[in-house]
């Protein structure tokens, strides 16, 4: 079995590639190709935290494979990523196991590559300016991967602590070609973005309604069981899109609090979920309709992005006599 540590992970995942296949891997799933069932999890309330199972198939790129994921809030601020992961990949033909490898890198670029893929989908041919909100693993992912998909000119990236926004502003500005600059709060991030990356562990929203300019894309990809991310206006207004209905409208822990509790309450139906990732891409249903019209892509992950970047690792890594042979007999 091959082992793949987290450096080798990083190195062997190119972003142009892996947006691209996820492009495959969601109309894939859309059309019943692929399996990925809901996330289930363990509890560890002591901790508010959580570790999740998220197996997936995706035959057309040949990978079966099941991804473990710790959710630890309380490592914010700590040497530790609130996100951790492994993923085992198995052989589809014989189900033998065939490569252990670190998620957490996977977790954070595939989560990014995907909102690309939102706003490849979504967002204005024109669009120049990106809010960034938060500033953990996975603003860097978002702001990364969305330069890749449009001529972003100029980042805002807003947060909860000052010090940290500074902080990923001299980061990314060494890394991208936009100018980079912190703003002191979301609703100036914001002002006239167009586009917004949510990528918090916010309780109440982050995106409201009034804060946002005509045209503007939004990707919502933060998680957290007690809040959300997205105002009720915001949701109700947008064109709002998924990776898929079944995993964004199901039960905790699988599902999003973004678009449950505005059906719950009555504001919204389910019918209100206008089209899945994979079904934009495939053309079986319609984007964007005006330069004005608000667009929402929510995310919850879904295991077909984990099982194709994963594929993608193992098959570079085999090319490149990368990672360690083990044996488990």
């Amino acid at each position: 079995m091959l082992v793949l540590g987290r450096s080798q992970v990083e190195a062997l995942l190119d972003m142009d590639t892996l947006i691209d296949a996820l492009a495959s891997a969601m109309a894939d799933l859309s059309a019943g190709r692929a399996s990925a069932p809901d996330r289930v999890a363990a509890l560890v309330p002591e901790r508010e935290a959580l570790l999740a199972a998220m197996p997936g198939f995706v035959p057309s790129a040949g990978v079966l494979m099941s991804k473990l994921v710790s959710l630890f809030p309380q490592n914010a601020g700590t040497a530790l990523p609130t996100h951790q992961a492994l993923i085992v990949v198995f052989d589809p033909a014989t189900g033998e196991p065939a490569a252990l490898l670190d998620g957490t890198v996977i977790t954070a670029m595939r989560t990014g590559a995907c909102s690309a893929l939102s706003v490849r989908l979504l967002a204005r041919e024109d669009a120049t300016v990106l809010a960034i909100l938060g500033t953990g693993v996975q603003a860097r992912s978002h702001a990364r991967a969305i330069c890749r998909v449009r001529p972003i000119r100029q980042i805002r990236v807003a947060g909860r602590d000052p010090a940290k926004a500074a902080a990923l502003v001299s980061e990314l500005s060494a890394v991208v070609e936009a100018e980079v600059r912190p703003a002191s709060t979301y609703a100036e991030a914001l002002d006239g973005a167009d586009i917004a990356a949510a990528t918090t562990h916010a309780v109440e929203p982050v995106i409201r309604r009034t804060w946002l300019a005509p045209g503007v894309h939004i990707t919502s990809v933060g998680y957290n069981p007690a809040g959300r991310e997205v105002d009720d206006a915001t949701v109700a207004e947008a064109l709002v899109c998924v990776e898929s209905r079944q995993a964004a409208l199901a039960p905790f822990p699988a599902g999003s609090n973004d678009l449950l509790g505005p059906i719950r309450d009555g504001l919204i139906t389910a019918e209100h979920v206008h089209a899945e990732l994979g079904e934009l891409v495939a053309g079986s249903k319609t984007g964007r309709t005006s330069p004005d019209q608000i667009t929402l892509y929510k995310s919850v992950g879904v295991a077909v992005q984990d099982a194709v970047a994963a594929a993608l690792v193992v098959t570079a890594a085999r090319q490149r006599s990368v990672g360690e042979e083990i044996t488990l007999r």
